[in-house]
């Protein structure tokens, strides 16, 4: 017996560019990230990063295929809608991309159910154990802690602080060179973590964008989900959620918690296993 929870809330901005899929056996969250230049090309109500993560889910949302050659093709699935629209690809702040986080249950009842995982990108996965204990997911560090960095300490939190632009310009040209994405680039499956876990002692899984981190006041290198954890033990997914949403409401001006607008946009499921009727 298994219990889904799911939630998909746009944020602050202008449109939602997270996406969620819930198939039968397969699960899914991704954030997508539009372009840096205003004058990039897309359709009209949409963004670059709304389109890209769409398109990864559509993809996944298949469930034909293992998980690493779903994303090889999801990536290049994203390049060609990319190069429909007229994206200069060579350029890395016209791209469009997207983070994800996919699991597929599979079953096996001589060795015991499994987990199939793919990640890539600052969507994450979460395990919960029966004891209490968790495990993350291929721990990554975070690319854009210099950025939260240099915000916590300006004045102007906007793009319209040279210094803030220059440093979020020097962030997405790392894009699959330092860390990794779906954006087309052949690179992205270099950095994509993937593989298969045993389910034996999981109580729950949880699947994340970056928008269900709980805030913090002095951005790390290495995030640490030790919090989030017991958070989501202790409340639940809404529970968690309303934190975070009471703590930003908090901190409008984003003084005490650095960062990129007040409410990010929140993809994130929670699958119970065996969970109390």
């Amino acid at each position: 017996m298994v219990k889904i929870e799911h939630i998909l809330e746009q944020g602050s901005g202008k449109n939602n560019e997270d996406h969620l899929i819930i198939g039968e056996n397969i699960l899914g969250v991704f954030d997508g990230a539009t372009s840096l230049d205003s004058a990039s090309p897309v359709p009209a109500g949409q963004t670059g990063g709304s389109l890209a993560a769409g398109i990864a889910g559509k993809i996944f949302a298949a469930n034909h295929y293992p998980l690493n050659i779903l994303g090889q093709s999801a990536n290049s699935a994203i390049l060609d809608r990319m190069t429909a629209c007229g994206i200069d690809t060579r350029r890395p702040e016209q791209v469009w991309s997207t983070s994800a986080a996919v699991v597929r249950i599979k079953e096996d009842r001589m060795n015991g159910n499994r987990l199939e995982w793919f990640q890539t990108g600052d969507s994450h996965i979460l395990l919960i154990y029966s004891n209490g204990s968790h495990k993350i997911l291929a721990e990554r560090s975070d690319h854009d802690f210099e950025t939260l960095r240099m915000m916590k300490e300006e004045t102007d939190k906007t793009l319209n602080n040279p210094l803030l632009k220059r440093q979020v310009l020097k962030v997405r040209a790392g894009m699959n060179k330092r860390y990794g994405v779906l954006n087309g680039d052949p690179a992205a499956l270099s950095f994509a973590a993937g593989g298969t876990e045993s389910l034996d002692q999981v109580a729950a899984v949880l699947l994340f964008t970056d928008g269900l981190n709980l805030p913090e006041r002095m951005p790390t290198p290495k995030k640490s989900f030790v919090a989030l954890a017991k958070e989501f033990k202790r409340l639940g997914l809404n529970g968690l959620h309303k934190k975070i949403r009471t703590i930003e409401k908090s901190d409008p001006g984003r003084e005490r918690y650095p960062r990129f607008k007040c409410h990010d946009d929140i993809a994130a499921i929670a699958l119970h296993l065996n969970p109390p009727e």
